[in-house]
């Protein structure tokens, strides 16, 4: 769930691989380490409908960190158009938190900095160890064969949200199972000023996510095994082709959502305007937005024929949020506190029904708010048909490359011209050299 990055981004590799100890440092005005001992800074990410609502969720959680320890965090929640961002010019500057969200898409990029604690197992004892989260979200935590660059926080998945009026409006019993039905569907439903499917084509990450899954679906990676980009595979322009067409060719998103950015087409589905979004973990948004539960339901993400599962069924990327300390942070054993009260049992079991995300605590998984419908399906997609987006050093580099080659896409789409195999390689092929500079 990350927007749009500015050109630091594209360098973030390249620029910081040199940097060591980074973070930390001087309290100053829009980041810093601590002041004492007693003191945190914390950067969270923006989980809920607002910046104001995690205010409001997290504060008086962190009361309660500070009641047990006597560590006081300050807290600032950025949000997902900023963070990256912000986080690289804290490594930098030196001008950074004790403790910060990342998406875990992030882990292996960041992690290539050297600016972020690494998770040996001393640092995951101390936190109650390594087995205590769910396999894949600390898989999803840096690259494979090094210690995690960060602590698995919320764990996501992608599903379909449909709204139920619309769908019997328009003579529909289910949810798609298949892309071809969803299609088909999306016609019934696409008109007198309503459309499908929600997309956000001036949300890079997202575009990236919806890329990635209909690329594994086409047999396509983004990435070979030594980690150079092969974006111009044929599995890797049919995907987007696909993504984009729902637009350009099927006519079922709206050509103003290709100018849209993060929780815009939630806004619209809400409204009733758009019956379907792909998405991550959105029932506190909706409930924000007026919805009830009974007025939405929830079903994996289609897949080309079948049953979701892994291969050429794989429906989601495993997604997250991760807790990572900067390195040089002048409070190593507060910050580990603060990181095993955010991972406890307890705090998980809130924080994740609050976010309507999944524990990656095992234990914390079992409670049983977490097999309702809707989180069940989260629950399922990850144990048995998400994959990773690649964990490669150039992967923030990948989303922000392919991200804009999708979101011009889009832009063409929306304005009626034609987006081809050709056209769609081309944009790719301009991405994949972009990596390559």
């Amino acid at each position: 769930m990350r927007t749009s990055r500015a050109a630091l981004a594209v360098t973030v590799v390249t620029a910081l691989a040199a940097v060591t100890a980074c973070g930390g440092g001087t309290s100053t005005e829009g980041g810093g380490s601590n002041e004492s001992p007693k003191t945190l800074t914390y950067w969270a990410s923006n989980q809920g409908p607002s910046v104001e609502a995690d205010k409001k969720i997290l504060t008086p959680e962190l009361k309660k960190f500070e009641e047990q320890t006597g560590i006081k965090v300050k807290l600032e929640v950025i949000p997902w158009s900023d963070l990256l961002n912000r986080i690289l010019a804290a490594t930098t500057s030196g001008q950074g938190p004790d403790v910060l969200n990342i998406g875990n898409t992030w882990s292996a990029s960041l992690q290539a900095t050297g600016a972020l604690l690494p998770w040996d197992q001393k640092s995951f004892d101390a936190i109650g160890g390594r087995d205590r989260f769910v396999a894949s979200a600390v898989a999803s935590a840096g690259a494979e064969g090094k210690d995690p660059a960060a602590v698995p926080l919320y764990s996501l998945a992608y599903a379909l949200y449909y709204n139920k009026k619309m769908f019997a409006d328009a003579g529909i019993s289910q949810p798609p199972a298949t892309w071809d039905q969803l299609v088909a569907d999306g016609k019934k439903i696409s008109k007198d000023g309503k459309w499908a499917l929600g997309a956000e084509g001036g949300n890079l990450a997202n575009n990236i996510h919806q890329a990635f899954v209909l690329g594994k679906q086409h047999g396509a990676d983004f990435f070979d095994s030594s980690g150079k980009p092969t974006f111009t595979s044929d599995g890797a322009v049919a995907a987007v082709k696909q993504y984009v067409d729902f637009m350009a060719k099927d006519k079922i998103v709206a050509p103003g959502n290709a100018e849209y950015a993060q929780n815009q087409s939630l806004q619209d589905f809400a409204r009733g305007k758009t019956a379907m979004v792909l998405w991550q973990a959105a029932a506190s948004t909706f409930a924000a937005q007026g919805m009830k539960p009974a007025d939405w339901g929830v079903a994996p993400v289609p897949v080309p024929a079948g049953t979701p599962g892994t291969g050429q069924n794989t429906n989601s990327m495993v997604a997250g949020i991760n807790m990572a300390v900067f390195k040089n942070t002048k409070n190593v054993d507060g910050a580990k506190k603060f990181v095993k009260f955010m991972t406890s049992d307890a705090e998980q079991k809130l924080l994740n029904k609050t976010y309507g995300s999944i524990p990656p605590v095992k234990a914390a998984q079992q409670d049983p708010a977490f097999s309702a419908p809707d989180l069940k399906v989260l629950r399922d997609t990850l144990a048995t048909s998400a994959a990773p987006l690649p964990q490669v050093p150039t992967e923030s580099q990948f989303e922000t490359a392919v991200g804009t080659a999708v979101k011009e896409l889009w832009a063409d789409a929306a304005a009626g011209r034609p987006v081809t195999t050709e056209s769609v390689k081309d944009r790719l092929a301009k991405a994949q050299q972009q990596m390559q500079q």
